[in-house]
């Protein structure tokens, strides 16, 4: 379960993550680098922990034009990360799964973030309840030839019926059974999770947050490990 875990850094300097790296050695081999902590040094950060065998999710949900998003994978490969994600649209997918044909980059679709629900989904345009839309982009990212999917827990069991076995299926806006949920309005246990197909949890604020981090981490691997 180890390497399902991926711890996120949402950290706000550069100092709090290399500390809560090394309070999590040894328990924690997979993190996650967002926009709060790449712009504070965490770019570098990242290539310093994969060039120490750590693996690396550098979480920057890119969408732009296809060549943009092409020179910027090309340019990520070279920085040795495991997991990118970007927006599950189906032109900026294949712009990104031909940029990085041949390396072990594994690119990841962002269906709909797990902050919203389906008023948010509505307000920003789109005529699909997020479980539909969800389901849509899973289906495109597959044809896509994307090595994952990122999405709610809660749909994860539906996802994992369509992209087969083999794709990761990636969820955040995990929580241990009595946390707050934050600004998270999908959310599943992190035991759930893994029965629903989650082939990685991403969780954050319940360890980087939590007062003594390495059992968090721990406590959060057992509910894994008993699914």
């Amino acid at each position: 379960m180890r390497d399902r875990l991926i711890v996120g850094l949402d950290l706000p300097t550069l100092k709090e993550a290399e500390k809560a790296v090394r309070e999590l050695e040894g328990a924690v081999s997979f993190y996650k680098i967002g926009y709060q902590l790449a712009f504070a040094g965490g770019l570098d950060f990242a290539r310093e922990l994969a060039s120490g065998g750590t693996k690396v999710f550098l979480d920057m949900k890119l969408l732009d034009i296809d060549n943009t998003v092409a020179k910027g994978v090309e340019n990520i490969v070279k920085m040795g990360m495991t997991m990118l994600t970007l927006h599950a649209y189906p032109k900026t997918m294949r712009a990104a799964v031909k940029a990085a044909r041949g390396s072990e980059l594994c690119l990841l679709g962002v269906t709909v973030l797990t902050s919203m629900d389906e008023q948010d989904v509505i307000d920003a345009g789109y005529e699909y309840d997020p479980h539909t839309l969800v389901l849509r982009r899973s289906e495109q990212a597959l044809h896509a030839g994307m090595g994952g999917i990122v999405c709610s827990a809660e749909e994860a069991e539906a996802v994992r019926r369509i992209v087969g076995p083999d794709l990761a299926v990636v969820t955040p806006g995990i929580r241990p059974a009595g946390s707050e949920h934050g600004d998270q309005k999908r959310v599943v246990t992190p035991a759930q999770a893994i029965r629903n197909g989650s082939s990685h949890l991403v969780v954050g604020r319940p360890i980087v947050a939590a007062p003594d981090r390495r059992a968090a981490a721990e406590a959060i691997l057992a509910e894994m490990q008993s699914a």
